[in-house]
């Protein structure tokens, strides 16, 4: 193993569960930025490997999620990451994330592990089955856009399982507001709906999202519910901008004291990271966020 490869183990190594941390954050962000000039299949290889140096792969899923997500610890966020030119295809970037990109590529490394075929080609395969309605690509609207009808394709498929009236009960919770539009009522930030057959496209998937009633805890009830809340399980913070369901995704985390706090790639110009602040409080302090919805991932089964 040569230098360059060794450092990237340890740096990656240093963010796992039971590791002892001997870099601060910072000093962790600063170096894993120097190593940017990994290519995707690198870095794939790379997860697979730390699981199996962990002795992981028998661990249960929501327990390989978190080590996977805490082993991108440092790595920086990226702008409109799959907005590629040309048709509609698979776009993999595990270099720079955005906090959808995020927990995809750590669910999909996961379930990688699970199924015993960690190779950069499964990854692949599975990304595109989170990522894309049935699994399929079949142009631009058959990307999962939105975080509520995602996670509705992939609870379908046997991915994952939205818990949220589960852990809360029906009465503590509140529907995310209809319709479901934000795309179709900007159009002009998305480049592809120029073309009127994506734009028309796209308005009937969020004419199907909006009929949909997804349940969402408002953050007011969190406090004293948050324990319900697994490590590894997903968050998607729901918002009051009008015409979009989720507008921000995370992994849930347990600090040292058993507060619940967020692992996720947090906004333009930052890295992955684990939130100071605990769920609760990281909620409180934004006033367009007003709850959350929990997704479980499955064990997959071949």
């Amino acid at each position: 193993m040569d230098r360059r490869h060794f450092l990237r183990r340890t740096l990656a190594t240093a963010l796992l569960p039971g590791a002892t941390l001997f870099f601060t954050r910072k000093s962790l962000g600063n170096a894993l930025s120097v190593l940017l000039d990994q290519t995707d299949e690198e870095i794939c290889l790379e997860k697979f490997a730390l699981v199996r140096d962990q002795h992981l792969e028998d661990k249960p899923i929501a327990e390989l999620i978190v080590a996977i997500g805490n082993s991108f610890i440092g790595t920086e966020y990226g702008e409109h990451l799959l907005e590629e030119e040309g048709p509609e295809h698979l776009v993999v970037n595990l270099r720079r994330l955005d906090c959808v990109t995020f927990y995809e590529s750590s669910l999909a490394i996961a379930r990688c592990v699970k199924l015993k075929k960690a190779t950069f080609d499964e990854f692949k395969a599975q990304l595109q089955l989170i990522r894309y309605r049935g699994g399929v690509i079949d142009g631009y609207s058959s990307r999962l856009h939105y975080t509520s009808d995602a996670w509705a394709d992939d609870e379908k498929r046997g991915i994952l399982r939205v818990v949220t009236k589960d852990l809360f009960g029906v009465k503590q919770l509140r529907r995310i507001p209809s319709p479901v539009n934000f795309m179709s009522t900007h159009r002009s930030a998305y480049r592809q709906l120029a073309d009127g057959k994506f734009f028309d496209a796209m308005k009937r998937k969020e004419e199907e999202i909006s009929k949909r009633e997804v349940y969402f805890l408002p953050k007011g009830h969190l406090p004293g519910l948050s324990y319900r809340i697994t490590p590894g399980s997903l968050i998607g913070i729901t918002t009051s901008v009008p015409g979009l369901d989720i507008s921000h995704t995370g992994i849930a985390v347990r600090a040292e004291d058993g507060s619940l706090h967020l692992l996720h790639a947090p906004d333009v110009g930052d890295k992955v990271q684990v939130s100071q602040l605990s769920l609760e409080e990281y909620l409180s302090r934004n006033r367009k966020q007003t709850g959350i919805v929990i997704a479980e991932a499955l064990e997959p089964h071949s």
